[in-house]
């Protein structure tokens, strides 16, 4: 089998390095120059990839083609390529519709779109592809795990979640200033807190039964400090705020079908 992408950043590094590190059954990789700093590294370490300056290339030869570029880029750079009949297409681009993709690739090749994060290269990650791809899924699977989306609806709820990253380092960096405003020095506070939300995280994957409400009132004692917490959140605002930073994200991922 061979691999392609068509843009070579973050997320198609992740993507690559899990896959050799998963030890995925890949004859070639071949990626697009750009960005340079990127495919040299990933053709020094690997020895089954292979860079190409031509896109066309790429597009012509690979079984699975990835769409990896910027959303202002997509049309020029992918409008501009010839695909075939029944090749496997898997964008990563955000907020391209599939109909769009279509109209710029080929009327019967197969597109599916899918929610890598970083987190691929350490085969962590739950990844969500949409329409369900067998193919793809095996793919992802060995990355950590897939998620098929249904409907395109349930796939774009999934992009709205995914944009929690930056809020959650937010979180983390407000909760390491506030202990730091306490006299605990930066280096300490990041450690104990990265660790202590990995742990939470831990316990979650491992209680899949568990709901996360339950979670929270199992490790929240009534009248505690874990409860006071919450309870002073809810009392702020906080809910309310994440509703509002949900619908505003999902009206931005929504207007673009």
């Amino acid at each position: 089998m061979k691999l392609g992408f068509i843009g070579t950043g973050v997320i198609t590094e992740a993507i690559i390095v899990g896959l050799q590190k998963a030890e995925f059954p890949v004859d070639e990789i071949v990626i697009s120059a750009r960005t340079r700093e990127t495919s040299a590294r990933l053709a020094a370490r690997f020895g089954n990839i292979r860079v190409c300056e031509n896109n066309a290339e790429i597009a012509e030869t690979a079984d699975i083609l990835f769409l990896a570029v910027l959303p202002q880029h997509a049309e020029d750079v992918i409008s501009s390529l010839e695909f075939r009949a029944g090749q496997q297409i898997v964008s990563v681009i955000a907020t391209i519709p599939i109909e769009k993709l279509q109209g710029w690739t080929h009327p019967d090749a197969n597109i599916c779109r899918a929610i890598p994060l970083p987190s691929v290269a350490d085969l962590s990650c739950a990844t969500v592809v949409f329409p369900p791809t067998p193919i793809v899924e095996a793919l992802f699977d060995a990355l950590g795990t897939a998620i098929p989306a249904h409907t395109i609806d349930e796939f774009d709820s999934f992009v709205v979640a995914s944009a929690m990253m930056g809020y959650y380092y937010g979180v983390s960096e407000a909760a390491a200033q506030w202990l730091g405003g306490q006299g605990v020095e930066y280096d300490n506070a990041r450690a104990y807190l990265a660790t202590s939300f990995q742990n939470l995280a831990n316990t979650a994957t491992n209680s899949p039964k568990e709901s996360f409400a339950e979670l929270r009132e199992r490790h929240s004692t009534p009248g505690g400090l874990n409860a006071q917490f919450f309870e002073q959140f809810v009392v702020e605002g906080g809910e309310q705020a994440l509703d509002k930073a949900f619908e505003s994200v999902s009206a931005r991922a929504r207007s673009n079908r």
